[in-house]
């Protein structure tokens, strides 16, 4: 059980919880806790819950700094696996960025990274995935939109000759035009993905999405629908 100096106050509002968080991470790096010890203290807070928003830039920095590299990087590593996992049931994009995060830990384990070129690694990581979901609210898309404007925006043909706000609209008129022409277990009938892709493929024709590109997308569209299908009907 943690000490009772680590446990944290019930705070009202959400930037104090997330000042608390930090600064009970920071108290239990400092005192170089074993690894564990981490572990428990963040699933104990609930970071086990997607909870991305303490990985600011400053306290980023501060982990990367940090004389205790051990447990910073092992402090990265559980923030990043929890909100990653949390995302690969509703976000395609989640299962690459999760790879590349088990793939460094991997070459560290095995000493081809150091603990410094590692940590590295993960805060790039986590700074990719801070500005998706900054860009997502500057868009205005909600979490199932934007999981297909990222399926169409991967393509960078498309981001040079389509504007954010195209990319925008094709996005939100895909999600309506998969929601309008599902049936209840889609995805197990391939008359009704026939039927789906050949929708998608008019609307990104519509909405002047690269004609070379657009067999790859309407693959990364139903692969995205597949992993949303319940909330598609």
């Amino acid at each position: 059980m943690l000490n009772a100096k680590y446990n944290l106050p019930k705070l009202r509002y959400a930037y104090h919880f997330k000042r608390a968080i930090q600064c009970a991470i920071r108290q239990i790096i400092n005192d170089a806790i074993v690894s564990e010890g981490v572990v428990k203290l963040l699933d104990s807070t609930g970071i086990a819950k997607p909870n991305l928003s303490i990985l600011s830039e400053e306290f980023l920095s501060e982990l990367a700094s940090h004389k205790h590299k051990n447990l910073a990087l092992q402090t990265l590593q559980k923030l990043l696996n929890d909100e990653l996992s949390a995302r690969l049931s509703s976000a395609l994009s989640a299962k690459s960025l999760i790879e590349r995060l088990q793939k460094t830990m991997q070459k560290y384990q095995n000493n081809l990274l150091s603990v410094a070129e590692a940590i590295e690694e993960l805060i790039a990581l986590s700074k990719e995935l801070i500005a998706s979901d900054t860009q997502r609210q500057d868009l205005g898309l909600k979490d199932y939109e934007y999981a297909f404007y990222e399926a169409i925006a991967k393509n960078e043909s498309a981001k040079e000759v389509m504007s954010k706000n195209e990319l925008k609209a094709l996005a939100i008129a895909i999600f309506q035009t998969l929601k309008q022409n599902v049936s209840l277990d889609w995805q197990h009938k391939e008359s009704v993905r026939a039927k789906l892709r050949v929708a998608v493929k008019r609307v990104l024709q519509k909405y002047g999405y690269p004609p070379d590109m657009q067999k790859l997308a309407t693959d990364r569209i139903i692969a995205q629908a597949e992993l949303v299908a319940s909330n598609l009907v």
